[in-house]
Formats: structure tokens, C-alpha cells, sequence
């Protein structure tokens, strides 16, 4: 019994021996490589406040950085696109392009820092007033004082929404647009600021889809994801209405649209069922589409 004893206390110390040598093989010899990459001062990727890079990966200072966190002016981030941030904004994403002097607007990096509303001389929505005399495109030499605190882009300079839900607007205003239903389907789902920022109309595939109001076509195309073969209309400098999960696209970028002219054919592209998802986006927000769309019968 002894020796026996004896045999399974020299197996146990093999056992222990092995998951020791094991033990040696796995531990880190050093720090893992992620840990050697923390950016040091005026490095590439060094992050500003917002947890952006602030210049590229030669320390270059990223397009646009001296504008960053001012009105009217927009940080970019992963997985952001031109026409992404275009719609977001309420603007055309030729006009960003324009803007911002960019040579491909499929290649904007992130924290790079964009113009995301009009350059207006003399009255700068974003820029400080000691540039008001320069050209249009004019970027505003960084910090300075005299900038106002709260200069509202210039997207903002509309009536307030103050009015009740469910009142006219006011005549010759931006809001004042004589809206129209988009399609004569059955409401199947209203606006919710949490899961549906529109409205979703019931029909058949091929059913027209009407421009709302009349417009510029501002995008046409299927590269957003969630939303199918999609068009954007422009009404004005307030409002945008997009038009989601088409079948088919009648009309082009560019081009001008009048109320209830068709504009495309209602169908299930990036969708459960064929039905039009309409959008109503205030100064770039969506907003409850049935504050604005007449009462049906």
C-alpha cells in the first residue's frame, strides 16, 4: 500500500510539473501590442474630446479640424458617407461637396470636420463676423473670440416650431407648403421619435408614390441602408421628404418635382412587405408627418 502511495504522489508532482512548463509556454512575454499603441502627443489618431482622431496617420492635422465643435460645422464618423450626413443635415450632399472643396466625395476621413450649412458672405451662419467680407468658401481662422456663443446655422433661420400639432402654418413661410399624401394606401404604421421616424402606407406593387410638395430631388438610389431605392426631395431650406422601399425610381438628382407628380413606383426593396415608408425631416429631424399632411376623408 505503501508503494503504492508512493506512485500516485510522483503522478501528481508529473502533473504539476507539466501544467508549470505549460503555464511558461502561455504567458505573455511582454505587453500585448495593443498596449504599445496609446498615441502620444501630435501623433496620428490623437483623439480631440469627442474621442476623434484630430490628424491623419503622417500627424497632418485633419481637413477642417479648426472648425471643429462649431455651429454649422460637422465631425465625421465611422461609417459616415457624404450623402449620409447630407441627409442627416437637411442638405444636398453636392452642395457638402461644394462646400467643403472636397476632390472625392467618396473619400472623407474620419474626424475630418465638414461645412454642413450655406456659406453666406456678410451674414456667416458658422463663421466669425471678422470674415464676413471674405469669399463664400472662406474657412474662419481657428479660435477666434470674436465668433458669436450662439449664431444659429443658417438652416435655423425659420419660423420656430411653436405652432400646435394640427394648425395651418403660416402663409409664405417655409412651412407653408400645401402638403399632400404620398399614397392612397392604409396607414399601417405611425410616427414614433424611438422606432418609426415616419409614416408606413399600405399597397400594391407598382402603386405611384407622389412628391408630397414640390421639390429638387436631392438623391435617388439605393445606397442607405434600411431604406431600400429611396428618393429625397428638398422643398426648401427647413424641409426634406424622403420616400423608402420603391420598386422603381422615376426621376433623377437634380431634377424638379411638382406636388403629386409620380415620382416612383411603391414596391419591397429592403422591406418585410410592399409598402411606402414617407419621412417628413425639419432642419434634418424627422418630424410626425401627420402634423403636416391634411386629414383623409
Amino acid at each position: 500500500m505503501q508503494g503504492s502511495g508512493r506512485r500516485r504522489s510522483l503522478a501528481w508532482v508529473g502533473v504539476a510539473a507539466a501544467a508549470i512548463v505549460l503555464m511558461g509556454c502561455t504567458t505573455p512575454r511582454g505587453p500585448a501590442p495593443v498596449e504599445d499603441r496609446t498615441p502620444v502627443s501630435g501623433s496620428a489618431g490623437t483623439p480631440s474630446a469627442s474621442g476623434l482622431p484630430t490628424t491623419d496617420a503622417s500627424g497632418k492635422p485633419l481637413p477642417g479640424i479648426e472648425n471643429l465643435g462649431k455651429p454649422g460645422y460637422y465631425a465625421v464618423r465611422p461609417g459616415d458617407t457624404v450623402r449620409r450626413i447630407a441627409v442627416d443635415t437637411g442638405q444636398h450632399w453636392r452642395d457638402i461637396v461644394r462646400w467643403n472643396n472636397l476632390d472625392n466625395p467618396d473619400r472623407i476621413e474620419v474626424g475630418q470636420v465638414l461645412r454642413v450649412v450655406p456659406p453666406v458672405a456678410g451674414a456667416p451662419a458658422a463663421v466669425p463676423p471678422a470674415v464676413a467680407g471674405a469669399p463664400a468658401t472662406a474657412v474662419p481662422p481657428s479660435g477666434s473670440a470674436s465668433a458669436p456663443a450662439a449664431t444659429p446655422p443658417v438652416a435655423s433661420a425659420t419660423p420656430p416650431a411653436t405652432k400646435p400639432a394640427g394648425s395651418s402654418p403660416a402663409a409664405g413661410t417655409d412651412e407653408d407648403l400645401g402638403w399632400i399624401w404620398p399614397a392612397q394606401g392604409a396607414l399601417i404604421a405611425g410616427f414614433d421619435d424611438a422606432k418609426n421616424k415616419g409614416l408606413d402606407i399600405a399597397g400594391r406593387a407598382g402603386d405611384p408614390v407622389l412628391a408630397a410638395a414640390d421639390g429638387r430631388v436631392v438623391y435617388a438610389g439605393a445606397g442607405l441602408r434600411g431604406y431600400g431605392n429611396l428618393i429625397i426631395l428638398k422643398h426648401n431650406n427647413t424641409f426634406l421628404t424622403a420616400y423608402a422601399h420603391n420598386q422603381t425610381l422615376l426621376v433623377k438628382e437634380d431634377q424638379a418635382v411638382q406636388k403629386g407628380q409620380k415620382i416612383a413606383e411603391m414596391g419591397s426593396s429592403d422591406a418585410d412587405r410592399v409598402k411606402l415608408h414617407f419621412e417628413i425631416r425639419r432642419q434634418g429631424k424627422p418630424v410626425d408627418p401627420s402634423r403636416y399632411l391634411p386629414a383623409r376623408p
